[in-house]
């Protein structure tokens, strides 16, 4: 895949608050941020890294890591309830003023410190080779089966899905979920809102060694120790 027609874009605004400046947080000695940004220029898939901010420190750091910001990120992208799609298509927008259009985008999340240029490289391949997808996600294999679930009401227990009781666990159908590290998408996507989660969209299959959400302090310090895991640290 020629990488002249792919764009990575790393929303990270400066003004989160669960874990405050997040995304230039220190983990393992380092700006998380320069981690997903590693990640996506030793992939080979891009042919730009860009960082979409709206803060002047952020910005730096991600220049310093060799991200490039052409533009800040616009008050209207920059508050609590912005979500990621919003971001990517303003970024989108901007780059067509400038003259530029992309055939394929991923948008990583900042704190992805778990994201391999493997899985990156992979899950351009599928989108790529298959002309009847518009997204390729990362997802994670559930633990443990979910037809198996319980609920609590009122002080008691019981199953969302009883018939499965007496079942096997390697009788019943492998469920994921969102790995919420990166979407690759072909760029007209987004301005056709096609869903995500839809027969357009393929998988990327990676560990759960290779993904954690980052919301809590809790979450942050599980992040670390699976990466030093990894690492064989």
């Amino acid at each position: 895949m020629p990488i002249s027609e792919a764009l990575c874009i790393i929303p990270a605004r400066g003004g989160s608050k669960r874990i405050p400046r997040k995304n230039i947080r220190l983990f393992q000695g380092r700006p998380i941020m320069s981690y997903v940004i590693e990640a996506a220029l030793n992939s080979g898939c891009f042919a730009e890294v860009m960082v979409s901010t709206d803060d002047d420190e952020i910005a730096a750091i991600a220049e310093q890591y060799g991200a490039k910001v052409p533009f800040r990120r616009s008050p209207e992208t920059s508050h609590d309830h912005a979500n990621f799609p919003t971001v990517l298509m303003e970024v989108l927008r901007e780059y067509r003023k400038l003259g530029r259009e992309f055939d394929y985008t991923c948008g990583c999340y900042a704190t992805s410190a778990l994201t391999t240029p493997e899985h990156l490289r992979e899950g351009l391949e599928k989108l790529s080779a298959d002309t009847s997808l518009a997204y390729v996600v990362p997802v994670v294999a559930f633990g443990y089966p979910i037809q198996r679930a319980l609920r609590i009401q009122s002080g008691h227990i019981e199953m969302f899905q009883p018939e499965h009781y007496h079942t096997r666990s390697q009788e019943l159908e492998k469920a994921y979920h969102d790995a919420g590290q990166w979407y690759w998408m072909r760029s007209h996507a987004m301005f056709d809102a096609i869903p995500v989660f839809s027969p357009a969209a393929n998988a990327v299959v990676v560990s759960d060694m290779d993904a954690q959400d980052i919301d809590t302090e809790e979450d942050w310090r599980l992040a670390e120790l699976k990466f030093q895991i990894r690492q064989g640290l």
